[in-house]
């Protein structure tokens, strides 16, 4: 195999807490996570100093392209495709005569010209590259992430999932990702699990057949899980409590998260055996939340905003409460953003879209209201149209983690890598990636 340099992202991994799980030598688990902490070259990073700017959509576009968020001002999931000026490390290393794949790297717009493998993550309208099994398996991320809360896979979902079983069958792997499968159905935080293991495989299968120089993955199931469970962690004290409908109390899906992501960086592991480099960041990492917050998601988009009158030539759904709203005219857009603005409950008189941001013949938006949605819940729409607040969304999550400017690196303790004595910005580890070619 000619890979060079092996970038896995886990998105947003707290590994002060990841110490206090793998430093239990009772526990057999987690050895390949302890390797790496304990062998590896490591250093600290930090990112923007607003909290606002804390968003992995804006760190992992600060490390694809070496600039802080003043420097690029991408703000938004997906926005990259906007900034068609900037130059991203994947491109950079191929114009150096690379070979490039990537597996959903977040926000990031496919530049390559002849890519070994990119699959577009599932935010960002960019295109994955020309082979069918590309297409369809960026697909089926985009309709399983954005459907997540609703836990439905569609036909053509669930045909590329057994495409990959056959293109990845091994006699280790295989059994392990249908274990995941089965106990995913008692723990409904391991679906996300599933999915990273799912293109875990696929990595790895293209690792093999289409040999890159430089390769990415993008792992998110740690960041949702912390995001949506952390209070049941056993190894931090005095925390919220999730309620018993929403999470078992004996429950830790940290631990069970921890188990995953051990097994796929074991996977990596053996592939320095062959000379290989691993480069492994987090971007942020997630720390307890302190308040009780809600999230949920429109269920449809599209019917939603028929149903109060917008016209719209289209909308894309983005990560948790997000969505962007394209229109044909500026006339239509200020319709549709005072219609959106007029949206409040009946019953306690708050605005649903407080976060509405205007651009060319767009909006974002997000849904903020904050609190438990009950049956009895109705909307009312310029004070007049009502209706059923609790039909027109799926429930997502209560908040359980916040992001934190902290995140970690590891590297090989055979590359080459100029390691940092002191924290560094986040946006330095693109130069750090570059100096390997």
């Amino acid at each position: 195999m000619s890979l060079r340099l092996l970038f896995i992202q886990l998105n947003e991994i707290n590994f002060d807490l990841v110490e206090k799980y793998t430093s239990n030598k009772k526990k057999l688990q987690f050895n390949n996570l302890r390797l790496i902490k304990k062998f590896y070259k490591n250093f600290f990073t930090f990112a923007e100093d607003e909290y606002k700017n804390l968003e992995p959509w804006i760190q992992w576009a600060s490390v694809h392209l070496g600039k802080n968020y003043n420097q690029h001002g991408i703000f938004r999931l997906g926005d990259i495709v906007n900034h068609s000026g900037e130059k991203q490390v994947f491109e950079t290393i191929e114009n150096k005569g690379f070979k490039v794949g990537a597996i959903s790297p977040m926000n990031v717009d496919n530049k390559l010209k002849n890519p070994a493998y990119f699959i577009a993550d599932p935010w960002t309208d960019t295109h994955s590259d020309n082979s069918g099994f590309s297409r369809r398996l960026s697909s089926m991320l985009k309709q399983s992430v954005n459907d997540n809360s609703s836990g439905k896979l569609s036909f053509n979902s669930v045909i590329t999932i057994i495409e990959i079983f056959i293109r990845t069958l091994n006699y280790r792997n295989t059994p392990y990702l249908i274990k995941l499968i089965i106990s995913s159905i008692a723990k409904p935080w391991k679906r996300s699990l599933v999915l990273d293991y799912l293109i875990h495989m696929t990595h790895i299968y293209l690792l093999k057949k289409k040999m890159p120089h430089f390769s990415s993955i993008f792992l998110n199931a740690g960041a949702h899980i912390q995001h949506h469970y952390f209070f049941n962690t056993a190894h931090i004290k005095n925390l919220p409590q999730n309620p018993k409908w929403y999470v078992d109390p004996s429950s830790d899906p940290i631990e069970d998260m921890l188990e995953v992501y051990d097994q796929i960086i074991g996977d990596y592991l053996k592939l320095t055996n062959n000379g290989n480099q691993l480069f492994i960041a987090t971007g942020l990492r997630q720390v307890p939340y302190n308040m009780t917050k809600f999230y949920y998601r429109l269920k449809d988009h599209k019917i939603f905003l028929k149903k109060i009158g917008i016209k719209f030539l289209k909308v894309m759904p983005r990560m948790t409460r997000d969505f962007e709203i394209i229109f044909n005219s500026n006339s239509d857009l200020n319709d549709a953003k005072k219609i959106l603005e007029s949206i409040k409950t009946k019953e306690k008189n708050l605005v649903i879209f407080s976060e509405i941001e205007e651009r060319e013949k767009s909006l974002f938006v997000t849904l903020t209201y904050p609190h438990e949605i009950k049956q009895e819940d109705h909307l009312v729409i310029n004070n007049q149209l009502e209706l059923d607040f609790y039909d027109e969304v799926v429930f997502v999550a209560i908040k359980n983690g916040m992001h934190d400017t902290k995140g970690y690196v590891f590297c090989s303790p055979t590359s080459n890598f100029n390691i940092p004595k002191e924290p560094v910005h986040i946006s330095k580890l693109y130069n750090m990636i570059l100096s390997y070619f």
